[in-house]
């Protein structure tokens, strides 16, 4: 609902609501493959993970969009929309998993934890990427109209 009051637009909120559970679920996947238990801190990086899984599908959606409205084809407008903003979600997922790097090096039980938080994070972060890089833009342009053209067909 929040999505959709920024975007106000119902196909544009149907995108981020499919990459979002598709990404947490790939991470409940390989928190199941490392034997992970679902505890306070991996529900702490799930939850901090939605919002970068969030905001990495919005940003793709706000480049491409930016493009449609000028009258673009969908599949120009995805190829210039995600040769802008791609670079930068790349740059984005590195360095935040560069930030948790010392988390993994930490030892004993705690280090233990911290661990298991970590890596769901970076995993998360990582399946957000790829997710944004790849379905979202797919999505864009084939579910995506520029309201331009929609509000001349409704004529």
């Amino acid at each position: 609902m929040v999505i959709y009051l920024f975007l106000r637009n119902g196909i544009a909120t149907l995108i981020p609501s499919i990459a979002v559970p598709l990404s947490l679920v790939g991470t409940f996947a390989v928190m199941y493959f490392c034997d992970f238990s679902i505890n306070n801190l991996t529900l702490i990086a799930l939850t901090v993970a939605t919002g970068f899984v969030v905001d990495d599908a919005i940003v793709v959606i706000e480049n491409i969009s930016r493009y449609l409205e000028k009258g673009d084809k969908p599949l120009i407008t995805v190829l210039k929309g995600e040769g802008e903003i791609g670079f930068i979600i790349i740059s984005l997922t590195f360095s935040l998993i560069a930030v948790l790097i010392p988390l993994f090096f930490m030892s004993d039980i705690v280090g233990r934890l911290f661990r298991e938080f970590a890596i769901t994070l970076a995993v998360a972060i990582l399946i957000s990427a790829v997710v944004s890089l790849t379905l979202t833009p797919m999505m864009c342009a084939r579910l995506l109209k520029s309201e331009a053209k929609t509000k001349i067909q409704s004529f």
